[in-house]
């Protein structure tokens, strides 16, 4: 531990306190049952560092912001394949700012159409990735655009 001299005492330095990671949450809404891809993707983060909590399977939007509210999160990802995506992003967004928490970042992908993507941006979807993306690009998003929100 470092020494520092004051007024002519020497005290040691107190550590720096060491920041809080970057906490995601990845959900899996409405009835969809094939979670191996919100799997891959929790576990990429959580190596890169990142405190992932993993909802399951079958969450309703209330279940996940509910969750989110009491890990304390920064960030929420979805995966969806079930084509519910113009429900469940705009559903979770809404109870994001009921809840006061309109700062935590909304991502996610999965089987979602094209001409979907910029109207779920429009209506706050921070970043939607499609089949097909590298693991790696979702990786860099996440520890590029969230931070720790306290």
């Amino acid at each position: 531990m470092a020494t520092a001299k004051a007024k002519g005492k020497s005290v040691a330095a107190s550590p720096k306190k060491a920041a809080r990671k970057v906490r995601i949450l990845v959900g899996k809404p409405g009835l969809d049952g094939h979670d191996r891809g919100a799997k891959i993707i929790a576990r990429a983060l959580r190596d890169a560092g990142v405190e992932v909590i993993y909802t399951g399977l079958h969450q309703t939007p209330e279940m996940i912001v509910s969750a989110a509210a009491q890990e304390d999160v920064d960030g929420i990802g979805l995966s969806i394949l079930s084509g519910a995506h113009n429900y469940l992003f705009p559903r979770i967004i809404t109870l994001l700012r009921e809840k006061k928490m309109g700062d935590v970042v909304l991502f996610g992908g999965g089987i979602i159409p094209d001409d979907d993507i910029p109207k779920l941006v429009k209506k706050g979807v921070d970043r939607v990735f499609t089949p097909g993306t590298p693991i790696q690009q979702i990786v860099d998003y996440v520890n590029e655009r969230i931070r720790p929100r306290k």
